[in-house]
């Protein structure tokens, strides 16, 4: 297994070891003891979401607020993203700043989100299969949605010029007024 950190401490891009041969392909997707080492207390999951989507279709950003604030290790298992994470926590000094990162069934990586970021994603293919694995439970009065476009953010989604977003992700507030 390779892990890749960057300059937005927490983040983590983890890529699995393969196993591949005429059969097909063989991989250890989560490993309670190994993923504890690598993300320390928050590999404690304890709900997994699954969504599908049409290409463009854009989800996000959201986050939840404490204390139902969430990690989460999200992968592609068919299809493919580009996954945003925008880091929210209050005394970081990466504060607004945000990571990108390609996700697909190809690619097999995993993207590490802990607690204190938003996270959304636009899915670049058709009927794109997009799992998360949670250290906190859905809660929708804690929910919140800051806008995809918001221009202080300044996220580069690629060459979508119509996403396809829900009404919810429509009106989400800007980073001035989360902020």
């Amino acid at each position: 297994m390779q892990i890749s950190k960057f300059e937005i401490e927490g983040l983590l891009l983890i890529e699995p070891r393969l196993f591949q041969d005429e059969r097909g392909l063989f991989f250890e997707s989560y490993n309670a003891i190994k993923y504890a080492e690598i993300l320390g207390e928050a590999a404690n999951f304890v709900q997994d979401n699954i969504s599908v989507s049409k290409k463009n279709v854009l989800r996000g950003l959201h986050f939840q607020e404490p204390p139902f604030s969430q990690g989460k290790l999200v992968t592609v298992l068919q299809g493919k993203v580009l996954d945003v994470a925008v880091d929210i926590r209050e005394n970081s000094k990466t504060y607004g700043q945000h990571q990108a990162v390609e996700l697909s069934a190809e690619n097999k990586h995993q993207f590490w989100i802990p607690p204190g970021f938003a996270h959304g994603f636009i899915a670049l293919e058709e009927n794109t299969l997009f799992s998360y694995k949670c250290t906190n439970f859905y809660s929708p009065e804690h929910e919140k949605t800051i806008k995809w476009n918001d221009p202080i953010l300044a996220i580069n989604w690629g060459d979508v010029f119509n996403p396809i977003i829900s009404e919810k992700d429509q009106v989400g507030q800007s980073f001035i007024e989360f902020t």
